[in-house]
Parts: structure tokens; C-alpha cells; sequence
């Protein structure tokens, strides 16, 4: 047994924030209250000053098991969940081959049990091969363990095509992860289309190749009253759209990225090639907008959209380099340090789109702080500020444009299934 003392609970399904103790027996949550007396058959852990929340489950991530496990795989993804404070996370399915069947999807959730770090949430494919023609298994990868959908990286441009998806997904309780992006549009773009591409002579992707998109998929969703879910939103328009959306009534949920809510397109001026990432960073007016739709509830979740990649395919030019950046592992330290530090949004809303939200729209059961509940726990020292290293990272991807920056607010612990798997940023190998 374990014994969590003085810890600060925030608990989003309940709407708790106090002080408080929690008996951990096995996987699951014995007991909870103030003041709780130790035993000596358990270890005793001090959380004074430190916030725990129930576990985060990462809505976005990219594993590249199968195909390019040289960039990352399963386990050293899990790793990198583990260290970032997640005890759940989504791979897309843009895997090689494409995670469209069930065999892909079994093999996903059977590894992510191996490691013993995190539950793994297969997002099965939209359509077979992510060509945008014909609907994957949809019902095979669903009862394999598949809780959602998308053809992340590209748009199903076909709109008949997407309503067929929608009605099917809706059939077996699925959401819709749409990545919004008219790909005609957005052409051969790199940066976000504005002031600096010009400067910087780097083709352009307009706003409105999300927008457009955003737009259709939200109409999509009216149709057929389907959930249709809005993978990294980053433009001021697009947000309203989604607030629209929902005072109208459809099942629309979105996601932020920590780097578009932390970065404008003018980090690009450096030629870094870590700051390239699709949807692109966007201007400060978009990031004040996304910072207040979360402050306001319209934004749903925070998602890493974590994309590792290998230093030959960043190390190019500008316009030839890989989209993504390597997320896990600083995702949790910037959200602290940028929303909770700087924009005093509360943690009981920061819990709640790391947290509840997410599990909400995998359909996935609550999580809460009480006794029955299974012990995933995210710790953070609010006070803690140190430089984020990409040579401590557990994930095969280094390419973030963090590295070197300090960040207040990181995660000291994580528990899965009542069992330590990351202790001051160590992650703990389970058998």
C-alpha cells in the first residue's frame, strides 16, 4: 500500500482543490481524507506543495510503430509519456503500413500493456491506407480497441466521404479527429502565409486552408450529429467557428497544441527547422485568442500532437524538413508555466482538458479522486523551474525548439495502476 500526504488534489469531475491524503492499495484508490493515519505495511509519500490531478491522457501523439521505429516505437513513446506526466495517449494512425485494421490496432494496445507505463488508445484510420476514398474497418478496429478516428496528417477532402465516416463512427460511439487542411490551398506551403513568409522568401499556408475546413467539418457534424473533433486548432477565426458550433447545439469538441498557445511565426525567422510544424504557428493574435478559449471552456483539450522525427529529416532546409515537434516531454512544463504562471488559468481547467476532457471524449469511464478509482495520478511541483533537455529525453525524437528554455511548473511523478512510473523526471521500467 501507499500513503500520498499533503498532496493539493484537483479533481475536475468533482470539482475539488484541497489538501488532502490518498491511500493507494494495489491499482486502485482505498481512501482519501485529511489527516489520514500511516500503517507500517506502507510506504509513505510527502506531496507538500505539489499538485496531484488525475492521470493525463494525451488525445494526439505519433508512435511511427509500425514502419518507422527508428524515429520512436511504442515503448520508448510510453517512456516519453511516463517522464512528460501522461498515463494515456492516442497514436494516429499515419503509421507505415497505416493503422487501418484491427491487427495494427491489437498489436498497439497489446505493447502499450507491455511496458507497464501508460494505456495506449489506438486512433484507427478514417479511410484504408489514408487514401480519403474508401472507409476503413471501422467496426473490427473499434472492438480491437480503436476509441476514435482520423487521417491525421491530410483532411478526408472528399465531403461524402467524411458524412459516410461520421454516420459510422457515430454508429459505434467514435468520435471524428479531423486534421483541417485544404490540401489545395495549402499547397507546398511551410510557415504560416503573412508578413514573414514574405520576408523569409518561404511559401506560405494560409489561414483559411484550416478555416474552410473547420467550417465544412462543423457542417459535416450538424448533418449527421455526429461527434466531429478539431485536431490542433490554431487560428483565431477557426475558434469561432467552434464556439458557434456549440451554442448551435453539434457534437464539436477541439485541441490546442502547447506550441501554437507558446510560439508565433516569428520563431521562424531563425530558419530553425523545429519550429516547422503543421498546422503552422500562427500569429499573437491567435495565440491570445486560443489562451482565452480556454480560459472561457471553448477550447477542449490540450494535445501534444508529439511528432518525432530523426536529425536527417530536420536537418535541411527550411522548405524540405519534416513537420513536428518532439512534445511529450515538455508538454505539461509549458501549459504550467504559460496558462497556470502567466495567464492565472485555474487548475481545475487545466486539469480538466489534460484530464477529464479527454477520457470524456474517448468515452473512456470518469476518473476521479475516490475510493474504487483506479490510481493514475499526475504530480507537479508548481514551483519547480529548470531548463527543458532534449539529452534527457526518453523519446528517439530530440527535435524541439525548447531545448535551453526554462519552464516553471513540471511534472515529479507519475502513477499508472497505483504504481510509481516516474519519480523526478526518471522514469521506472515495470516488468
Amino acid at each position: 500500500m501507499k500513503l500520498f500526504k499533503n498532496a493539493r488534489v484537483i479533481d475536475p469531475v468533482q470539482q475539488i482543490d484541497q489538501v488532502m491524503d490518498i491511500r493507494v492499495n494495489g491499482n486502485q484508490i482505498f481512501e482519501t481524507g485529511e489527516n489520514l493515519i500511516p500503517n507500517s505495511q506502507e510506504e509513505i509519500i510527502d506531496l507538500a506543495g505539489k499538485i496531484l490531478t488525475t492521470g493525463f491522457v494525451d488525445l494526439h501523439v505519433h508512435l511511427r510503430e509500425p514502419g518507422e521505429e527508428y524515429k520512436e516505437d511504442v515503448e520508448s513513446g510510453a517512456r516519453a509519456a511516463a517522464a512528460g506526466g501522461f498515463t494515456g495517449i492516442c497514436p494516429m494512425p499515419n503509421t507505415k503500413p497505416v493503422c487501418d485494421n484491427d491487427t495494427i490496432t491489437e498489436m498497439l494496445v497489446i505493447k502499450g500493456q507491455r511496458t507497464g507505463l501508460v494505456n495506449v488508445y489506438p486512433v484507427g484510420a478514417i479511410t484504408k491506407n489514408q487514401d480519403g476514398k474508401e472507409l476503413a474497418e471501422i467496426g473490427m478496429m473499434k472492438k480491437r480497441g480503436a476509441r476514435a478516428l482520423s487521417d491525421d496528417g491530410r483532411d478526408v477532402m472528399n465531403s461524402l466521404v467524411m458524412r459516410r465516416a461520421l454516420d459510422y463512427a457515430k454508429a459505434f460511439q467514435m468520435p471524428v479527429f479531423a486534421h483541417c487542411e485544404d490540401t489545395a490551398l495549402a499547397g507546398h506551403g511551410s510557415m504560416n502565409e503573412g508578413y514573414y513568409s514574405s520576408k523569409l522568401g518561404l511559401g506560405g499556408i494560409p489561414k483559411e486552408a484550416e478555416n474552410i475546413m473547420v467550417m465544412r467539418n462543423i457542417m459535416l457534424a450538424g448533418l449527421t450529429k455526429g461527434h466531429m473533433h478539431i485536431s490542433h486548432m490554431t487560428t483565431k477565426e477557426g475558434l469561432e467557428l467552434i464556439r458557434q458550433a456549440k451554442k448551435d447545439g453539434h457534437i464539436v469538441t477541439c485541441e490546442v497544441t502547447p506550441h501554437h498557445f507558446s510560439l508565433t511565426e516569428a520563431a521562424v525567422e531563425s530558419y530553425d527547422t523545429n519550429y516547422k510544424v503543421n498546422p503552422p504557428l500562427r500569429t499573437q493574435g491567435d495565440i491570445e485568442a486560443l489562451i482565452q478559449g480556454m480560459a472561457e471552456g471553448i477550447v477542449d483539450v490540450i494535445a501534444t500532437d508529439h511528432a518525432p522525427h530523426d536529425l536527417e529529416d530536420k536537418d535541411k532546409d527550411f522548405s524540405n524538413a519534416a513537420f513536428g515537434i518532439s512534445g511529450l516531454e515538455t508538454a505539461t512544463a509549458l501549459t504550467m508555466d504559460i496558462l497556470y504562471h502567466k495567464h492565472n488559468i485555474s487548475l481545475l481547467r487545466i486539469a480538466e482538458m489534460l484530464s477529464s476532457k479527454p477520457r470524456e471524449i474517448l468515452g473512456l469511464p470518469e476518473q476521479k479522486i475516490a475510493p474504487g478509482n483506479i490510481a493514475d495520478f499526475t504530480i507537479i511541483d508548481p514551483e519547480l523551474s529548470k531548463k527543458a533537455d532534449k539529452g534527457k529525453f526518453y523519446s528517439k525524437g530530440k527535435n524541439t525548439p525548447f531545448h535551453g528554455v526554462t519552464l516553471k511548473g513540471w511534472p515529479v511523478m507519475t502513477v499508472f495502476a497505483g504504481k510509481i512510473v516516474m519519480k523526478d523526471g526518471e522514469v521506472i521500467e515495470q516488468q
